[in-house]
């Protein structure tokens, strides 16, 4: 199967208009590719994480409870656990001496 070349856009115009005018083909792309087993999660390489990965054990009632309002605010839970731990800068700079 001969490979899809991407070009390098000059703007995002371009790169939106490239997408758009072939999608059809694309969508033929993946479908091969979903056929033939080769369609895969993040195929390409990434530099390891400067932040190590940690687990923690949560209560399951918590994690649902955060999915919610991680999802009134557009957000993946994980996201959202992240930035609920942390305080805010503002209450840190506001909170009286």
């Amino acid at each position: 199967m001969e490979e899809r070349v991407i070009p390098k856009f000059a703007s995002e115009a371009e790169e939106a208009q490239w997408w758009f005018d072939n999608r059809e083909d694309l969508d033929k792309d993946f479908a091969r590719a979903l056929a033939e087993g080769r369609l895969r999660r993040r195929t390409e390489i990434r530099p390891p994480s400067p932040v190590p990965t940690t687990t923690i054990r949560l209560d399951p009632a918590d994690i649902e409870l955060a999915r919610a309002q991680a999802e009134k605010k557009g957000l993946k839970y994980q996201t959202y656990l992240l930035t609920a731990r942390r305080p805010s800068p503002l209450a840190h700079a506001c909170s009286p001496a």
